[in-house]
Order: structure tokens, then sequence, then C-alpha cells
């Protein structure tokens, strides 16, 4: 990413649970659906979430690498999953820049994707989320954070 974005949201895991659960309601009304496939590691947390809040006992995941911290290279696929996706729930926690979610949609693109998260460039590329962010915002997201002193946002 050539550009580092300029403003951080923090989300609690209470935070990221209530959206999560958000997004399952909305789903509610888009199923059944046959399983889950989450798209890790992102989407592991919310998937699972969501798949208790649906009552879905099939998940799966694709694994693809794209981020090293707020760095964004070339994306690799290290596991896919069979089948073109139909009846089939896909779960992230965000969609960015849309690099990750176009190549899973390639990969099942019948299946109905949807992220808690989502920012412009990548917005077109799911199907269902809860909140928009900036495309200059950095989502820290529990697993990534530990406990520090936060500077004032006015502080010089």
């Amino acid at each position: 990413m050539s550009d580092s974005p300029s403003m951080d949201f923090p989300v609690s895991w209470d935070e990221l649970h209530r959206h999560a659960k958000a997004l399952a309601w909305r789903l509610h009304e888009k199923g059944p659906f046959e399983g889950i496939v989450a798209i890790t590691r992102g989407g592991l947390v919310p998937a699972a979430i969501v798949a208790r809040e649906l009552e879905i006992r099939l998940v799966d995941t694709v694994c693809v690498a794209s981020y090293e911290h707020k760095d964004q290279g070339g994306a690799n696929v290290l596991k896919g999953v069979e089948g073109d996706g139909e009846g089939w729930l896909i779960v992230d926690d965000l969609v960015d820049t849309g690099t990750t979610a176009k190549i899973v949609r390639d990969m099942l693109p019948k299946a109905h994707f949807a992220t808690i998260y989502a920012k412009p460039a990548g917005r077109p590329m799911v199907d269902t989320f809860i909140t928009e962010v900036s495309q200059d915002t950095w989502i820290l997201f529990p697993w990534d954070v530990e406990l520090t002193y936060a500077k004032p946002i006015s502080h010089r």
C-alpha cells in the first residue's frame, strides 16, 4: 500500500461481537445457507459468531495472505475450496481494496459475500456489510492490539 491510512479505528471485542451479530441478523433473511466459508485469518471470528447465530454447523476456510501489518502486498492463495459457492456464505472481517475479495469471488462466484466492515474501494465486491469506513482508515481489530496509553487526538 503506497499511502498509509491516516486514521486508526480501534474495535473492541464487544463491538466486534455486536457487529457480527448484526451481520447475522441481516443474513438471516437471505438464507438458509448450506455452510460458511471464512476468509482467514480475519474472517474466522466473525464467521464463528455468524455460524452460531444462524445455526450453521458446516464451516470451511479459504486462506489468502495479502497483508503484513499495514502493508498490502500481492495476494497468495494458500488454501481454496471446491465448488462454485452455490448456497454458501463467505464471511470476512473487512473488505479493503477488494483484492482478496475478488480472488474469493472468482473461486466461489455463486456464494453470498458478507463482511462486517467495508471500505469504498472494496464495497462493490460484497453483498452484505454492516459498517462502511473511509478508505484512509486502518481498523485495529482486537486480536491485533494490546492495551497501552493512547495519546489524545489533539496531542502534539
